[in-house]
């Protein structure tokens, strides 16, 4: 029985086309209505179409949610943040290096305490569901309880999130510190708790090369053998001075990339933060492990870490998708992300259409995640977490957007004008969450 019907603008790509990935040139199949209907059962979505063509199916226990004029996707997906770091978002370093020691490790130490963890997770998740993000790979701190805390917080809100509890065993303050052993279990322990647990899903998560010794690298790679339908989430070259660190640590190996390689940590599922100063055979690695790079644009401008390379990225076809990278990053927003994705592009010469930059939002991240079948677009069965976009949410939007001549316009008029205050509603499972 369809229980819920939203009528208005609908966009979503086709999940049972060829996916062209890493290619922020090629067109990527879509459905659009511009006088749409989006019907809803028991929080799956049960059918889309021209309104004309399925009102027919509305009944008198039917709800008609109407939201003409503006525009219904699905929610966005986020692909690499960090819910500790919300508390020091906007706060000033000279780098990557300088920035984790003067503000991230000192506000990580304080997610030992379940209570001010689900504090921040609470804030957390209700900013992305204002944002319209529905589903997001997060980073935890080196704590259990920030992970138990994270996904209790997400089960409550009935979100699809990917998570896990970072691992770090060294160069980083006592407090902040497990064991190589003790860090797999409390990982294997999180796994076996919430790993589909309702919506909930597990990421192995080192947090990167320099803090993870060769041993906990070895049994994390040993972990991700026994659990293959886990996620597996780090960083990999955002910053030339990390590098060259890693390039002390890891003399043995080829490069940053090699490394995760080498311990068995590159494979479907696994999503790279940042890959700037990936080289040629990276990008071929990258490919061909079905592995996938995160691009956060925002916080790579605000670190000063470098510029994303689009073009190689594309000549390679290495999966990537967009990512806030908060706290580094300075917005929740993938809207606003895009913005700065676009502007990324455009200093090294790539055009990036409105159109792809929403791909890469909604089912470009579903695919890199392995999560088509359950989110990223509206087939039937899919589920229904989407959002609505008000292209007149702010006077300045709403000129702009009068004027657009086409679809591709006003979702670049969007990805470029829009922010939270163009998110008139998100929807979980079916269920509004913020309006």
């Amino acid at each position: 029985m369809i229980t819920q019907a939203y009528r208005a603008q609908l966009l979503y790509f086709q999940a049972d086309s060829p996916a062209n990935e890493g290619t922020p040139l090629a067109p990527h199949p879509y459905h659009y209505e511009s006088d749409g209907l989006l019907l809803v059962a028991e929080g799956k979505i049960i059918a889309t179409g021209a309104y004309q063509t399925l009102q027919s199916r509305l009944d008198a226990n039917c709800v008609l949610v109407d939201y003409r004029g503006k525009l219904i996707v699905p929610g966005f997906i986020d692909t690499h943040v960090h819910y500790p770091q919300t508390d020091i978002i906007a706060s000033p370093a000279e780098g990557l290096l300088p920035w984790l020691a003067q503000y991230t490790f000192p506000t990580e130490s304080q997610f030992h305490d379940p209570l001010h963890a689900r504090e921040v997770a609470d804030f957390f998740l209700d900013e992305l569901l204002r944002c319209g993000t529905t589903t997001a790979l997060v980073y935890c701190t080196v704590h259990p309880e920030s992970a138990e805390a994270f996904f209790s917080a997400s089960q409550a809100r009935n979100t699809r999130m990917v998570a896990g509890k970072v691992l770090m065993d060294r160069y980083c303050p006592t407090g902040l510190q497990d064991t190589a052993e003790q860090g797999i279990h409390d990982s294997e322990q999180l796994i076996q708790r919430w790993h589909g647990t309702g919506r909930q899903l597990y990421a192995i998560t080192p947090r990167f090369a320099p803090t993870s010794s060769p041993d906990q690298m070895q049994l994390a790679g040993e972990l991700a053998a026994r659990y293959p339908d886990t996620f597996i989430q780090t960083h990999v070259a955002e910053n030339k001075k990390e590098i060259d660190w890693v390039r002390e640590l890891f003399p043995e190996q080829r490069s940053y990339l090699a490394v995760y390689e080498h311990y068995g940590l590159l494979r479907p599922r696994t999503v790279l933060g940042h890959g700037i100063w990936l080289d040629e055979f990276d990008r071929a690695c990258v490919r061909d492990s079905g592995a996938s790079v995160a691009v956060c644009p925002t916080s790579n401008m605000f670190l000063g870490s470098g510029l994303f390379d689009f073009a190689n990225a594309d000549a390679a076809r290495m999966p990537y998708a967009l990512a806030t990278d908060v706290g580094g990053g300075t917005s929740f927003s993938m809207l606003q992300t895009m913005h700065a994705a676009y502007s990324v592009a455009r200093l090294n010469g790539v055009f990036l259409p409105g159109l792809q930059m929403f791909y890469l939002a909604t089912l470009g991240a579903a695919r890199q995640l392995g999560l088509s079948q359950q989110i990223g677009h509206f087939g039937a069965g899919t589920e229904a977490d989407f959002i609505v976009l008000d292209p007149k949410a702010t006077p300045l939007l709403a000129r702009r957007s009068a004027q657009a001549g086409s679809l591709e316009e006003l979702l670049f008029v969007l990805a470029v004008l829009g922010d939270d205050r163009a998110v008139a509603a998100t929807y979980v499972a079916g269920e509004i969450q913020k309006s």
